[in-house]
């Protein structure tokens, strides 16, 4: 709550006149006085009664790509006995403020707005609260409350179909690409015998041992793993139009793509940072977790399950920010150590082409690995550090290189 301009003048002449009148003995000047007053006190009741308005909020969708129409609907309904008169609100959409027609809102009465959210630059746009601004008929006082919850809007990056998969080592045997060698299934366990099971799967020595039948529990060993590690160290990403680092927003896009193409072929996908994120990230479909792969934070993980949906890689994807915390040297350490796939797509900047050598050490760790440079202002000469070097100067252009890769 507070006193506008006019209300201070207001107040400041009610004390005067009050003084005045009493000090010197004029009535006119105390009854003025007194008005003063009483019209400042009246004006602080009628701004604090509180209208009672029920907001509620629908995105329509609250998940999209990076350039893609998104839209707001804002409902306002007053719940209370009163006409809220003398009354304005504006929603809050970004960094933007928009305007919400509710004044003199009829009890029972309710207004929609619609709007649309900004997608033009990737992140999480929060939309609320709704922002309502009371003031007295005179003007002398003003109140403003917030109401309703702030409903976020999910800004992925964009995705660009990828036709190539990495396959790592060897793929599954009723996979679409057979290189399997024989021997690859792999015993793991033993369980009860239920109707259905092959008989040629009984492990017979232990059924007699245990007194009913048990059958052996293979795993495949051969399904490759992918592992994308994406760089968002400042430093990795120097150049910058308007605050926004275009390398970084492309190296965003193609991980969005790789992993979108590993969740459409069944294939397992680990997405890590090299900087470890707070927002804790669950699994979702198969594959181990992680997060910062230079300090182990919380992770996300994708398999068959769907990569749109809460807490999964595209929304940990839009939420992730440049920091000045992380090395490259630590990321690939951890990479070494846990070994959590077969197939590494590492994709950075141009201020991380001379940590290439980092990467190059996983060579032993990882058969394939996969190094996209956005935004380098030299394509990477041929055979650096022994890897696959895919230069880009955007998300799009990746994928027409990506598809062109012939070796993995």
């Amino acid at each position: 709550m507070g006193i506008t301009a006019r209300g201070i003048g207001l107040l400041v002449a009610a004390v005067l006149l009050l003084g005045v009148g009493f000090r010197f003995g004029y009535p006119e000047l105390t009854l003025l006085g007194a008005a003063a007053g009483t019209a400042v006190a009246a004006a602080l009741l009628a701004a604090a009664r509180q209208p009672r308005l029920l907001v509620s909020r629908q995105a329509e969708p609250d998940r999209v790509a990076r350039g893609e129409p998104a839209k707001m609907t804002l409902t306002v309904r007053n719940a209370g006995r009163l006409r809220a008169a003398s009354m304005l609100a504006a929603d809050r959409c970004g960094d933007r403020p928009v305007p919400v027609p509710v004044l003199r809102l009829r009890p029972g009465a309710d207004t929609t707005v619609s709007y649309p959210v900004p997608t033009s630059r990737r992140g999480v746009v929060p939309v609320g609260p709704l922002r309502v601004t009371r003031r007295d008929p005179l003007g002398l006082v003003v109140l403003a409350r917030s109401y309703g919850e702030v409903v976020p809007v999910w800004v992925y990056p964009r995705i660009h179909p990828l036709r190539a998969v990495p396959t790592g080592a060897g793929r599954s045997l009723d996979g679409r690409v057979d290189a399997v060698p024989h021997g690859s299934i792999t015993f793991d366990s033993l369980r009860e015998y239920v109707v259905g099971d092959e008989l040629r799967r009984v492990h017979w020595r232990t059924s007699a041992r245990v007194g009913e039948l048990m059958v052996r529990e293979n795993v495949d060993t051969s399904l490759p793993r992918i592992v994308v590690l994406l760089d968002n160290r400042a430093a990795a990403h120097p150049d910058r139009v308007g605050a926004v680092a275009e390398s970084f927003e492309s190296a965003c896009e193609a991980a969005a793509s790789v992993v979108t193409a590993a969740v459409r072929e069944d294939l397992p996908v680990v997405l890590l940072f090299v900087a470890a994120e707070d927002a804790p990230a669950g699994p979702i479909g198969t594959g181990p977790g992680g997060g910062g792969a230079g300090s182990g934070g919380p992770g996300a993980a994708a398999g068959g399950g769907s990569e749109t949906g809460p807490s999964g890689p595209l929304d940990r994807l839009a939420a992730v920010a440049l920091t000045n915390e992380g090395t490259l040297a630590a990321a690939a350490a951890r990479l070494r150590r846990d070994r959590l796939g077969d197939t590494l797509v590492v994709l950075t900047g141009p201020g991380a082409t001379e940590d290439l050598g980092h990467v190059g050490a996983l060579r032993g760790a990882y058969p394939s690995v996969v190094v996209g440079i956005f935004g380098a202002a030299e394509p990477t000469p041929p055979g650096t550090a022994g890897l696959v070097v895919v230069d880009a100067v955007d998300g799009a252009a990746f994928a027409a290189e990506w598809d062109g890769v012939r070796r993995w």
